[in-house]
């Protein structure tokens, strides 16, 4: 089945109807949720959902829009959060460089202890990088990122940066914005990776797929992207959703017992 690896059912665009989605979700074929932490109150809320359904599992971490928040009592309550059996990986983390705030020194501190503490942890990465290539990867190279394993979120740099990644062992994902027309650039990284380094992501409520973009996103929508990727690699569908459910959990390391 379908696996979604990040997604943002906490988000308020789901309080009217959280229940009746999520629970929809195995009939649209979609077994597994990754929801994503990316703020304090998130990966609290996070934590809940996974609590309270068996097929969603979580990650907590503090976005890089986010981490002027963060100070020494947060950043504990995260590493308690992290021990929770459930919670299967650090993120969203790393540098959004879109918006002027927070200083670009602020989110680089932040980025770089919760690598720091996904390596102590043992925990894949959940990584967001926004016009902000370089720095993101500069820091992970000197950080030795390679050794702690995660994907790279809603990937939207080129082919040469894509081959970075790759080369470290990361797993790009992949969602809504492959079925864009205008998603060259996108399309090009999705038929140059090995289909064995992508996973399907929904970002939802955001991303939504054509021919539902501009509304809200959920994983029920996956298989706009299942179709559009197997088209690109020239195999079928269901091929597309058995490589990228063993990815997925390879990526989040479900089927090794972690040490915390």
């Amino acid at each position: 089945m379908i696996f979604d690896t990040h997604a943002h059912y906490d988000d308020e665009a789901f309080d009217e109807d959280r229940d009746r989605v999520l629970m929809g979700l195995k009939e649209a074929g979609v077994g597994t949720v990754l929801n994503v932490g990316a703020s304090m109150a998130s990966s609290e809320s996070t934590l809940a959902l996974t609590e309270q359904y068996p097929f969603v599992y979580g990650s907590a971490g503090v976005h890089p829009s986010e981490t002027a928040e963060l100070d020494e009592e947060k950043f504990q309550r995260l590493c308690e959060i992290l021990k929770n059996p459930k919670i299967l990986a650090v993120g969203e983390i790393g540098l959004d460089y879109y918006w002027e705030e927070p200083e670009h020194e602020i989110q680089k501190k932040w980025f770089l202890r919760q690598l720091e503490l996904a390596r102590q942890m043992q925990l894949s990465v959940i990584i967001h990088s926004r016009d902000a290539a370089k720095d993101t990867l500069d820091m992970m190279k000197e950080a030795r990122a390679g050794e702690i394993g995660g994907v790279i979120h809603c990937f939207s740099y080129g082919t040469e940066i894509a081959r970075e990644y790759l080369n470290m062992g990361f797993f790009l994902g992949i969602g809504g914005v492959l079925t864009f027309k205008n998603a060259k650039k996108l399309k090009e990284v999705a038929a140059y990776a090995p289909i064995e380094q992508i996973v399907l992501e929904t970002d939802c409520p955001y991303m939504a797929p054509t021919p539902h973009r501009g509304t809200r996103n959920t994983s029920a929508n996956l298989p706009y992207v299942v179709n559009a990727l197997a088209e690109i690699k020239g195999i079928l569908p269901e091929q597309v959703i058995e490589i990228t459910e063993q990815n997925a959990r390879r990526l989040y390391r479900m089927d090794v017992k972690a040490v915390r």
